[in-house]
């Protein structure tokens, strides 16, 4: 599960005139408006070899020299910021994540989403089936043996029943999903902080905004 997020949409700026935009703006607007779309092999299809260990600044630096720009899967071509952007995702490095972040997070921003951190989730002990019938939904039980009890018209034997129960929203679930939005939150910040120091874009200014690096804390505050 994802949630929804839909940053506030942005238009690239003209003549000498930029546009301030936050990274997640930039992203949805490169992914979701330019259909920008991900070459990891970028440089080595224009120059036939990549050096080893690059990072997004050579990457960035080196795209400026070549020319050259990220395939938009058959569509117009992307803005060439859009293309910036996608080129410094691509070469996310590994410490965040590297390619299987780089598209993980192309695709949510594509979609409009962020990482699911199990808002408002608790750990809860529920049945592992339930039945129907007109008057509801109740667990589903099963017969594990029988007894006999001594009633008012003698001896009586009656069923052991049981209800097969698992545990949902583990601490363990709860607490990779937040590992997950945090290491989204990371990538954002490298990509962010790439972009205020490297520059590389013609037509937006790169804020200092950011998501929330913690949204469950403040989620926790207001229920305290």
């Amino acid at each position: 599960m994802m949630h929804a997020r839909i940053p506030a949409p942005v238009r690239p700026g003209r003549g000498k005139q930029r546009t301030r935009a936050s990274i997640e703006q930039l992203l949805s607007w490169a992914f979701q408006r330019e259909f920008a779309s991900l070459d990891f092999d970028e440089l080595a299809s224009v120059s036939g070899a990549t050096p080893p260990g690059v990072g997004m600044e050579y990457i960035m630096i080196e795209r400026a020299k070549l020319g050259c720009r990220v395939d938009g899967g058959g569509r117009s071509e992307p803005h060439p910021d859009a293309d910036a952007v996608a080129s410094a995702l691509a070469a996310l490095p590994q410490g965040h994540g590297g390619r299987r972040v780089a598209l993980w997070i192309a695709e949510l921003a594509r979609s409009g989403l962020t990482p699911d951190w199990h808002q408002d989730d608790r750990p809860r002990c529920v049945p592992v089936a339930w039945r129907s019938c007109k008057h509801g939904a109740f667990a589903q039980t099963e017969v594990a043996g029988s007894v006999e009890v001594m009633g008012r018209k003698g001896l009586r034997r009656v069923d052991l029943v049981v209800c097969s129960v698992t545990y949902v929203n583990t601490g363990r679930e709860i607490a990779a999903a937040r590992r997950d939005y945090l290491a989204w939150w990371g990538a954002l910040l490298e990509l962010r902080d790439t972009f205020r120091v490297y520059g590389g874009l013609t037509a937006f200014e790169v804020t200092e905004q950011m998501p929330p690096a913690a949204p469950w804390r403040m989620s926790d505050v207001r229920q305290s």
